[in-house]
């Protein structure tokens, strides 16, 4: 798609993203009303961004909560594109001048050794792509105000894609029940969230699948070597620079980050 309000609607993101300044809902001032429209709108931010240099290094699954799949009146997740300027590694400082209005939440990384090209993708096929896993930290954003976001708000701004920090031990998928993989996160040694596997779709594994089948039906089938940020397997927490985070998972270790 290449109408014009789509086009305003991405230049209106881009520009808020690099002045660090939220705009108004897209979706409104530029009527963006279908999924079709807003990841048409998300496309042309990646396509610019790929044009100027950057690089892809994987995808984020939002969405994964069943409570705010009902709120938003959606039966499915979303996803956002990632770069591999927007990761951070355990233990390194997270610069919040890249950032507007940053939360963080807990996550699984599923990272892949083979590649995933067909649409009808099944489970066994995922689960002997996946190379390993790690605990992860996604920093979420908006450049939508007071994160007053609508469906197609968010999936227009790359489903509210910030930054990543990830941890750099990784664990092999065998033998684990991610259902039961439990999480703490910890904002300035206070817990600011807790959660379990089981808030991702029952299964973080259930929203790579759904990645995978989507991003093969749409041509963009998933990569040897991309990072798939599964979903928040809890609450999100606000961040300001100056807070310390440190997320534990039950097997998969742990990750911490510093706000400056």
């Amino acid at each position: 798609m290449s109408q014009p309000h789509l086009q305003s609607a991405a230049a209106a993101l881009a520009q808020a993203r690099q002045n660090r300044q939220p705009c108004g809902r897209v979706s409104e001032r530029f009527d963006i009303v279908s999924l079709q429209e807003a990841y048409a709108v998300q496309a042309i931010n990646t396509r610019a961004a790929l044009d100027a240099g950057r690089r892809l290094s994987g995808c984020k699954i939002g969405l994964t909560s069943l409570a705010v799949q009902q709120q938003l009146g959606v039966d499915q997740p979303d996803f956002g594109m990632l770069f591999a300027d927007m990761e951070y590694r355990h233990g390194q400082d997270v610069p919040t001048a890249r950032l507007i209005q940053p939360k963080a939440e807990g996550e699984i990384a599923f990272v892949l050794g083979r590649d995933l090209p067909h649409a009808d993708t099944t489970l066994g096929e995922l689960i002997s792509a996946v190379d390993y896993l790690l605990p992860a930290l996604e920093i979420v954003d908006s450049a939508i105000e007071d994160w007053k976001i609508t469906l197609v708000d968010t999936v227009a701004d790359n489903a509210s894609s910030g930054l990543y920090v990830l941890g750099d031990q990784p664990v092999k998928l065998d033998g684990l029940d991610l259902t039961l993989e439990g999480m703490l996160l910890e904002k300035n040694g206070v817990q600011a969230s807790v959660g379990l596997g089981a808030a991702c779709l029952g299964n973080p594994l259930n929203a790579c699948l759904w990645l995978a089948r989507t991003m093969a039906e749409l041509g963009q089938p998933l990569r040897a070597g991309d990072v798939l940020l599964s979903g928040a397997l809890g609450p999100m927490t606000p961040v300001v620079a100056g807070d310390s985070l440190r997320l534990r998972l039950t097997r998969l270790g742990e990750v911490s980050c510093r706000f400056i």
